[in-house]
């Protein structure tokens, strides 16, 4: 028998400080806050809720996972408000209520001086090498869903508009997304294994909650 990859549902854990397993926190930087995250009853479920004030960081489960064979990545998320002054395609206000984050494995050395550079640079401040490609999935205020929108530090990270405005706010939303084509089409390229899942919500940019 052929065994799926699955990443540790936070509904599968009871309200709490512990983590599912396999799950862990992310730190984006040594000089950014944390967002808190816990596990919480909602309606008889256990969901993960995030709180964000003026900070970045995350949560990342690491699997290793063939795209092309596993293609299909759902999630559930809410938000109960936009970010007001959030703008992904600006670097002073790159933020967003919610991300799903998906790293992709490679080879570094193919890649040009400059993100060679910035990796080497990113290293320092976590502490941990950066991935060979990140593709992360963000509900932004204006930006239409579907658009791509380059990092502006590096281009080994790219957001894909996965919801955008303000029609879904305060609901719950189930999103599919084919990460497989996904890459494809943002990157231009094949992608490697799958090294990581993880979310993320950040204010650091905005300075909001």
């Amino acid at each position: 028998a052929i065994r799926l990859p699955y990443v540790s549902s936070f509904s599968d854990a009871p309200p709490g400080e512990s983590l599912p397993q396999g799950w862990e926190r992310w730190t984006l930087s040594r000089l950014k806050k944390a967002t808190q995250y816990k596990l919480v009853d909602y309606s008889g479920r256990t969901v993960v809720k995030a709180q964000a004030n003026a900070s970045a960081s995350g949560l990342v489960h690491p699997p290793d996972v063939d795209a092309r064979a596993y293609p299909l990545l759902t999630w559930r998320w809410k938000v109960t408000d936009l970010i007001a002054s959030a703008d992904n395609t600006q670097k002073h206000t790159e933020d967003s209520p919610v991300r799903v984050v998906v790293t992709f494995d490679g080879d570094p050395d193919k890649l040009p001086l400059a993100d060679r550079l910035f990796s080497d640079s990113a290293r320092l401040l976590t502490g941990k090498p950066m991935p060979y490609a990140t593709l992360m999935y963000i509900w932004e205020n204006r930006v239409p869903a579907g658009t791509v929108i380059p990092n502006r530090h590096t281009s080994r990270v790219r957001m894909l508009v996965a919801e955008s405005g303000r029609d879904k706010v305060g609901s719950w939303q189930e999103v599919t997304r084919n990460v497989y084509e996904d890459y494809r089409r943002v990157f231009g390229e094949e992608p490697g294994p799958i090294t990581a899942i993880g979310i993320m919500t950040d204010t650091d940019n905005t300075g909001e909650n």
